[in-house]
């Protein structure tokens, strides 16, 4: 089996076999052989891959454990101080590698549209194909958004970022395995699911939250981390949800 996602990384920064063999002070062959054959590296030269091509070195090789600070350490994949530092091509990667579920809870996330243009055709492809989708966004005219709005600073312009959002959201609306429902919870954390992957960003009060960190866990038998923000996202699901009617659609 090839190592897809060292590929498309490679080549989305420009690096040959050969360069980043020359970087990191290897032969070319076993570059080579890391795509070809899946080999994984040692953990020494595969952080030094990881940090030229800006990605957590377990995302390019899942079977590495690469932290050793407790025994749950292991499903965190990486901690980025800033969404803005997450990078671009992990959204789309994820999004379009899962297979079972995709699941979304957030005020607005009109950022994944917003800069992966191709994520909502995405999702209705997927959907489309069997896999089940759960998008849980704001309501616009409930108070919460209105508090929201006012501890991270946007104020109204939030209830603006919502409906921009639900109107990027629409084509899901009537798309078979997507239930589109809405809420007015306390935001502690947007909660982004692909099958055994998770995203988490963190909110902090006064910060907008492309400035606030982000938790990337996978799930690992054994360990709860991951199982507690999938614990949280289920319980609003079922509790704190309603279905999205058309008209906020609208605008």
């Amino acid at each position: 089996m090839s190592n897809d996602r060292l590929r498309s990384t490679l080549h989305s920064n420009g690096y040959s076999f050969e360069q980043l063999a020359n970087d990191i002070g290897v032969d070319p062959k076993t570059v080579q052989r890391w795509v070809a054959t899946d080999r994984t590296p040692h953990r020494n030269t595969a952080n030094q891959v990881a940090k030229l091509l800006n990605v957590p070195a377990i995302w390019l090789w899942p079977n590495l454990d690469v932290l050793k600070s407790g025994p749950n350490s292991s499903e965190v994949v990486a901690f980025y101080s800033h969404r803005s530092d997450v990078p671009k091509r992990l959204w789309m990667d994820l999004l379009t590698d899962a297979k079972d579920e995709i699941s979304i809870f957030a005020d607005a996330s009109l950022f994944l549209p917003e800069d992966n243009p191709d994520a909502i055709p995405m999702i209705q492809h997927k959907a489309e194909n069997g896999t089940r989708v759960r998008i849980l966004l704001g309501d616009p005219n409930h108070p919460a958004m209105q508090l929201r709005g006012k501890e991270e600073r946007l104020f109204d312009g939030l209830i603006g970022r919502i409906r921009m959002a639900l109107a990027y959201y629409r084509p899901l609306l009537d798309v078979e395995f997507v239930s589109f429902r809405l809420h007015g919870t306390a935001l502690y954390n947007s909660i982004f699911r692909y099958d055994d992957q998770m995203l988490i960003n963190q909110h902090i009060y006064g910060t907008y939250g492309y400035l606030a960190p982000i938790l990337h866990l996978r799930q690992v038998t054994g360990c709860d981390l991951f199982e507690t923000y999938l614990r949280s996202f289920e319980l609003i699901w079922e509790e704190e949800s309603y279905d999205a009617g058309a008209n906020y659609f609208s605008s």
